[in-house]
């Protein structure tokens, strides 16, 4: 069995192993890291054979850790990642580079079609027939998209957003609310095969999906890094959030997962702060007593035009794994729930 997983800001990680009698053997590791002394590679090759096939990647690290020879130097590479390879390669997981990508990137849409299109494409996906998809957003209009489980009245406040003009509507996935207008944010979705994250666990397929938009940032200068559960963060604060939903295949079969994010381009957050409720708890956990300094936009660090800095993302996503141009079709238009008022306020 042959697993593959490359660290988040690291390197390639590739095991090839073997299951004999429930347990692992002849496991090889391999990749383009950096290790010393030589000798640490036959310790983590060593700490790998026997080992129970059902062991987690957080036990399977331990083992590694125990077995290095003291003064070991790692560079681009973790006991951990070599377990998520492991997991990923006895769970028979695919690499991006499998798949043939298509790109859908349209022109402005209304918030509610845009909940619809996550829901639709990622079940499309599910079913085989869509191949996975990088869908960025255009928006028609201002809205407040708030997570699958949060209160609208706790989360929104309702004056402020009429005031503002500013739609609200509520996704498949949890998390926390987003306040979008047109050319303020860079908004993306990824609808991929359950297959691509097999063998990770949720929290690691969250940096697993983002690596390569933390790349292509880089290629902008923009050095950011993923701080778990689901932001994206520089130096200057945090410029985006993540959101997943995990969708069953038919008949229960292998489904599919959505993850989108929302990057905050050139916020206005005076109004932000009058149309989204953000309390007190909610930023004692960012370190920061401000809404207003927790999200810095890109447009101040990149000094790029939206356009230019989307370019560079679907670019680098094309160069690393491949992308077509493909579109929204009219059967998937049509399938919509997310403009009923029974939707938007299911937890009121």
């Amino acid at each position: 069995m042959h697993g593959e997983y490359k660290v988040p800001g690291g390197k390639l990680v590739v095991v090839d192993v073997d299951v004999v009698d429930g347990v692992l053997r002849h496991a090889r590791v391999a990749g383009d890291f950096f290790l010393e002394p030589d000798e640490a590679l036959d310790a983590v090759n060593g700490a790998l054979e026997g080992a129970p096939a059902d062991t987690d990647a957080a036990g399977l690290a331990a083992r590694i850790e125990a077995a290095l020879p003291e003064g070991t130097v790692m560079y681009g590479l973790t006991a951990e990642g070599v377990g998520i390879a492991v997991r990923r390669a006895l769970a028979h997981a695919t690499d991006w580079t499998d798949y043939d990508w298509q790109l859908v990137h349209e022109g402005p849409q209304p918030p509610a079609l845009h909940m619809a299109l996550d829901e639709v494409l990622t079940h499309e996906v599910a079913a085989g027939r869509r191949p996975p998809t990088l869908r960025v957003w255009e928006w028609a209009s201002p809205a407040v998209i708030i997570g699958s489980f949060q209160s609208l009245r706790n989360e929104v406040d309702a004056e402020g957003a009429r005031r503002h003009g500013v739609e609200v509507v509520r996704r498949i996935s949890g998390g926390g609310a987003m306040f979008v207008e047109p050319g303020n944010t860079i908004t993306y979705s990824l609808s991929v095969p359950q297959a691509l994250v097999q063998g990770l666990s949720f929290q690691d397929s969250y940096a697993y999906l983002d690596d390569w938009v933390l790349g292509a940032l880089g290629d902008i200068g923009v050095r950011a890094w993923y701080q778990p559960l689901n932001d994206i963060a520089t130096d200057q604060g945090k410029i985006a959030g993540a959101a997943q939903k995990r969708i069953v295949g038919p008949d229960g079969g292998p489904g599919a997962v959505l993850h989108h994010v929302t990057m905050s381009y050139d916020i206005d957050a005076d109004k932000m702060l009058e149309v989204l409720r953000i309390g007190k708890e909610k930023l004692s956990d960012k370190g920061t007593k401000s809404a207003k300094k927790r999200v810095d936009p890109l447009r101040r660090q990149t000094g790029l035009p939206r356009e230019a800095v989307i370019g560079r993302m679907v670019d680098s996503f094309r160069a690393r794994y491949g992308l077509t141009q493909g579109k929204v079709t009219d059967e998937e238009l049509a399938r919509t729930k997310f403009t009923a008022p029974e939707w938007v306020a299911r937890v009121p």
